[in-house]
């Protein structure tokens, strides 16, 4: 359980024999273009900056910034070497808050918000407003080694979130807030491990982690709008829950194809109009795929596709009975009612956002620290 502090300092070697895999890509040229995936022009532009330009030993400093560190954790199911940032609030009484990152993003993704949230006076806020934070990095996933045993679902990974915040840092209340798989964690905290004294009092999420009935208000346009998704943009996830070791192997020798098998998600689940540069900097796109390639982390991130869909009774039937707020991005692939939520949770708060899309706390940080400000106010 001991909590030892984690600095990013990647071998000169590593930087080298990436740049010389850059230096030797092979493109697929053809004239189709973004309908398609990821179109050779850009990937090349990509490429090139990332060999001639990125500055990588500038996003170490900034990321060492971040107070990291790391931990064993003990679970019923085994365990885990956790990579996390805690970041103590300033302010009279801060409130714990777990941050659960999804695929393809990282730990990274609190950077934007985590100032707003632990110095809010220095943002513009009130300091009653203040939050511990603490943004682990998913098992597999970026300096969060996979333990390489199977099961390792977003159930399991709530058990362990929950261990580092109660038994390894000493946090007996909590908050959680997460979007893409990370709201599937944060679901399960709320479902598995909520008290309103001891444990996980309250949850914000900004992806809905659910599959509403057809007897719900709107299930059936909800389903028709998440079907007809699927069969336009769900290729990855398909193979990634079927067969992930088929593409991780490609990922992890290739960063040029994690490249294009990254930004182009980007692109297409950002609120970008098309433009993902209009969003996202290419330093912005290029320090996100680094950690899953200094990590080697490819292959057992498309994994948790693998587990989850393999993973059978791990939700209770009904209303997770946690209190719940939802925040609706306007650019999301698929936005649930307010009567869907709350068919799945004990919804407390639902906030509609005309800007932003999957990445809110990279894309709308603002909107994104001002909803979660507000929700757990009534929970400290």
């Amino acid at each position: 359980m001991t909590v030892r502090p984690f600095v990013l300092d990647v071998p000169q070697g590593e930087l080298d024999d990436l740049r010389e895999r850059l230096r030797r890509t092979r493109l697929v040229e053809s004239d189709l273009g973004w309908s398609a995936g990821t179109p050779a022009r850009f990937l090349r532009e990509l490429v090139d900056y990332w060999i001639e330009e990125f500055d990588w030993r500038g996003i170490e400093r900034r990321v060492n910034d971040l107070p990291q560190f790391e931990a064993d954790i003990a679970t019923r199911s085994g365990e885990f070497r956790l990579h996390f940032v805690h970041a103590r609030g300033r302010g009279p009484e801060p409130l714990p808050l777990v941050f659960s990152h999804g695929w393809p993003g990282s730990f990274w993704e609190v950077h934007r918000i985590i100032g707003p949230l632990t110095d809010p006076v220095a943002h513009g806020g009130d300091a009653a407003d203040a939050f511990d934070v603490v943004a682990p990095s998913l098992p597999g996933y970026g300096f969060s080694p996979h333990p390489g045993r199977p099961g390792v679902d977003p159930s399991v990974i709530a058990d362990a979130f929950h261990a580092l915040m109660t038994d390894t840092l000493g946090y007996r209340r909590y908050v959680a807030q997460g979007g893409d798989w990370g709201s599937f964690v944060t679901a399960a905290l709320g479902r598995r491990h909520h008290g309103p004294v001891d444990g996980v009092a309250a949850i914000h999420l900004n992806f809905f982690p659910g599959r509403p009935s057809p007897a719900d208000a709107g299930g059936d346009d909800f389903l028709q709008v998440m079907e007809q998704w699927n069969a336009r943009e769900g290729a990855y996830a398909h193979m990634q829950a079927t067969r992930p070791l088929t593409i991780g192997h490609a990922l992890s020798d290739s960063p040029a194809g994690l490249a294009a098998w990254i930004v182009e998600k980007f692109r297409s689940w950002s609120d970008c109009g098309g433009d993902v540069e209009s969003v996202f900097s290419k330093d912005d796109l290029l320090t996100g795929i680094m950690f899953h390639w200094l990590g080697g982390t490819g292959a057992t991130a498309a994994r948790l596709y693998y587990e989850a869909a393999s993973a059978s009774g791990s939700a209770p039937p009904g209303p997770a009975a946690v209190p719940t707020a939802y925040a609706a991005f306007a650019g999301e692939f698929f936005v649930p009612s307010r009567e869907i939520v709350s068919s799945d949770f004990d919804l407390r708060q639902y906030s509609e956002f005309p800007r932003g899309g999957h990445f809110a706390a990279l894309e709308q940080p603002d909107a994104l620290v001002g909803d979660i400000r507000s929700f757990f106010r009534r929970y400290r």
